[in-house]
């Protein structure tokens, strides 16, 4: 299977000439790029421009993957020219979160004739419930189809956010392309925090706004355990996200990212539901943990599949970026060394994550590496 990968820099330029001769209604164009490009989108007209038969996809990050390294400022893209997979591409505006289930149902809806094996969904990082637009997406496609993907980035700034529809940059979307054909895929999600603190129940919530734990302000507890980092939120909830489960007994927890804070209610915004009766507890990790966890979810992308070359899509949560520091591409060498030999890998760190991985069905992680392998089988 053909993977050609290549970057951009604002400011710069290509890294080299764009592939020439790739583009088919057959190929796959993801790309990951720096906000400041929806401001500056000339590259990606450029990107439109050569593969104008192709279903191309992708989102602002708040750092970009390409091979062993992050960077900033920069735009990565994977050309992959399938020979037997045909590929669908829908997107749709969402004007608030209240639209979630709806937009993940609209995108279910346009790409489920032909039985997708895999659909890839991207989209806005900040007006978005996770939780429920891959809930709709669930509810309108077939049974059985993979879903992946990730919510986009704006750095630490949480101000906006962009996806591509029709190849241009565009605020308040959500983009997704299905792949129907002879594929292999792997997919993996790992977390590698520690949970720390009095676990506590979730008293008032409303879908993703969290009020009370306990019968207390949520926020004001959650300012205590920060101390004077409080005075850095919302970003600096980043570094210390929210478990939640349903019942003490549950070992799969999901993390939680706060993405917006309000005094006057005294609640928090997370990227997907906290809901009412569940436990909470605070968490927090080490950079060694965490370079274990990634390397752990791309050897779990690739458990059980043929070992061979393949394309890795690598969503890692912008939180994971702030602890790890000048560590953070030790997280991506990590990952990359437990993927097959030749496989090429982009991705990007993000607001939230999708992926199937250690569960029946796609769920909303936060605060987790996450890793999609895709291969074409020959026929």
């Amino acid at each position: 299977m053909q993977i050609e990968t290549f970057t951009h820099r604002l400011g710069v330029g290509w890294s080299g000439q764009i592939p020439t001769g790739l583009d088919s209604s057959r190929t796959l164009v993801v790309a990951f790029g720096a906000p400041d490009y929806v401001d500056q989108p000339e590259a990606l007209a450029e990107l439109a421009s050569a593969f104008p038969r192709s279903a191309i996809i992708g989102c602002s990050s708040a750092g970009e993957i390409h091979g062993s390294s992050v960077a900033d400022g920069t735009l990565v893209v994977a050309v992959v020219p399938f020979k037997h997979t045909e590929l669908s591409i829908a997107s749709t505006a969402i004007d608030s979160t209240i639209d979630s289930a709806s937009a993940g149902a609209r995108l279910g809806q346009t790409l489920a004739p032909g039985w997708p094996r895999l659909v890839l969904v991207l989209s806005d990082g900040l007006t978005i419930n996770g939780t429920h637009l891959v809930r709709g997406l669930q509810d309108s496609l077939p049974q059985g189809t993979t879903i992946v993907g990730g919510l986009a980035g704006d750095g630490a700034r949480f101000a906006r956010t962009w996806v591509l529809v029709g190849g241009k940059p565009v605020v308040r979307h959500v983009a997704a392309v299905a792949l129907r054909g002879p594929l292999e895929i792997g997919a993996g999600s790992q977390g590698g925090w520690d949970a720390f603190g009095p676990e506590r129940r979730v008293t008032r919530a409303a879908g993703n706004v969290l009020y009370e734990l306990d019968g207390k302000p949520a926020l004001a507890l959650y300012k205590n355990y920060l101390g004077e980092l409080a005075s850095g939120l919302p970003a600096a909830a980043l570094r210390f996200p929210l478990s939640i489960r349903e019942d003490r007994r549950a070992k799969n927890a999901i993390v939680r990212t706060i993405l917006a804070i309000d005094e006057g209610s005294q609640s928090m915004t997370f990227a997907g539901d906290v809901p009412e009766g569940w436990h909470a507890q605070l968490m927090r990790s080490s950079q060694d943990r965490l370079i274990a966890g990634a390397m752990r979810a791309a050897a779990d992308a690739t458990a059980g599949t043929s070992g061979k070359p393949a394309l890795a899509l690598a969503i890692s949560c912008v939180g994971r970026r702030l602890v790890l520091g000048a560590r953070t591409e030790e997280e991506i060498e990590a990952a990359l060394e437990a993927l097959p030999p030749d496989s090429r890998q982009i991705g990007f760190y993000s607001y939230g994550e999708f992926s199937p991985a250690g569960r029946a069905c796609c769920e909303l992680h936060n605060q987790t590496m996450t890793f999609t392998t895709i291969r074409e089988i020959p026929a």
